[in-house]
């Protein structure tokens, strides 16, 4: 299929009409959809939702022994976050909440991610080098960031784009609706990438607006957009593809690159986070129902199908996976000893305010009284 046959197939359609490759079972239910990926691709997309699947078990483990600070689960979303980026090149940009870890999984996640969830900066800062803004904690306040780096892209002559993840409670702050009115306006490279996981923390979806859709809502700041079905890591592929393409394609004036609003309807089999405790506001029927649907099983019967994958495949992948999280958690848990707890204010502003200083001073004092031996003692 040609782009511009894609982008009307996916793109120019109701936002309540789903986009889906794959069904529950793994087997094809649009074939003029199918993207024509390399088996390597396919295999690598594979390797790295069941990294990502792995890696999330891997930290809820090590929060739990305190070994790691408060941590965000993906459990269920793998699909719309392996296959998202897979649709990117590695010079994009993404910009996301806390909870897709599986994007920077898909460009060879650096050990130093880690620090982050131990509490430290540098992990931050590492993920810049593989084109990942800082991960953002406040609720939407990174969606008018990215299309403001999008829209310096577009005033550099700069081919790439902007895609930013965040979830469906980010729908009801305003950062959100002055990020999608500005796109449309200055017709920004911007790909919106709302996961849909049904729950902002304990708030149901059907709470957060009365819209039938979250798709539809770009339709009041002027550009498309597509419902997609998020457990489906080709549908997800498919629908970023051609939003990136439309992103970057003028018009018959040479200036228009229209942003897409992607909503990719999933589910958060865990908790909101590892201080959190689903069961006070959702029952364990409910998340059964979801995991009929899930991503790794769907894909993996998908490769099987097409005589990609089997038994022996899945065993070499597992031992690799495991061998690469150990070499990541023990670099990253040895550096961590090194860190000096006064990095926590360098990167609070450029220039630190007489608050800030105090607050560093009296940091200072506590160390020299107690000694640090004493205040990591949790006992």
């Amino acid at each position: 299929m040609s782009e511009d046959a894609l982008e009307h197939a996916v793109l120019e359609r109701a936002p309540d009409d789903r986009i889906r490759v794959l069904d529950s079972d793994g087997a094809i239910v649009a074939p003029d959809l199918e993207p024509e990926l390399e088996d390597e691709t396919l295999l690598g997309m594979y390797r790295d939702m069941r990294f990502s699947r792995r890696f999330d078990e891997r930290m809820i483990s090590l929060q739990r022994q305190g070994r790691m600070g408060t941590y965000s689960s993906l459990a269920g979303q793998e699909g719309s976050q392996i296959g998202s980026t897979y649709a990117l090149t590695d010079d994009d940009m993404i910009s996301y909440q806390y909870r897709e870890h599986g994007a920077l999984v898909s460009r060879e996640l650096p050990w130093e991610y880690l620090l982050y969830w131990m509490g430290h900066e540098d992990g931050n800062a590492a993920i810049d080098e593989i084109n990942v803004f800082p991960l953002n904690i406040s609720i939407g306040a990174h969606l008018p960031q990215a299309v403001g780096w999008s829209w310096a892209a577009k005033l550099n002559d700069d081919e790439r784009v902007s895609l930013v993840h965040f979830g469906d409670g980010s729908t009801s702050e305003g950062d959100f609706h002055e990020a999608m009115n500005f796109a449309g306006v200055f017709d920004t490279p911007t790909v919106f990438f709302c996961n849909n996981n049904q729950w902002a923390i304990s708030v149901p979806r059907e709470r957060q607006t009365a819209s039938a859709t979250l798709a539809q809502k770009a339709d009041a700041y002027g550009f498309a957009g597509v419902q997609v079905d998020g457990m489906d890591p080709l549908a997800s592929y498919v629908v970023t593809k051609a939003a990136r393409e439309k992103a970057l394609q003028a018009d018959g004036d040479g200036d228009r690159m229209r942003p897409t609003l992607i909503e990719a309807v999933q589910y958060r089999y865990g908790a909101h986070t590892t201080a959190d405790d689903p069961s006070v506001y959702r029952d364990d029927e409910e998340v059964e129902r979801w995991r009929d649907r899930d991503p790794i099983d769907r894909f993996e019967a998908y490769l099987r199908s097409r005589d990609l994958l089997d038994d022996e495949q899945i065993e070499s992948i597992e031992s690799e996976i495991d061998a690469t999280l150990e070499r990541l958690i023990d670099r990253a848990e040895d550096a961590d000893s090194d860190v000096d707890p006064r990095e926590m204010f360098q990167y609070v502003y450029a220039d630190p305010t007489p608050r800030l200083e105090e607050q560093r001073a009296d940091l200072d004092a506590l160390r020299e009284r107690h000694g640090d031996e004493e205040l990591l003692d949790y006992e």
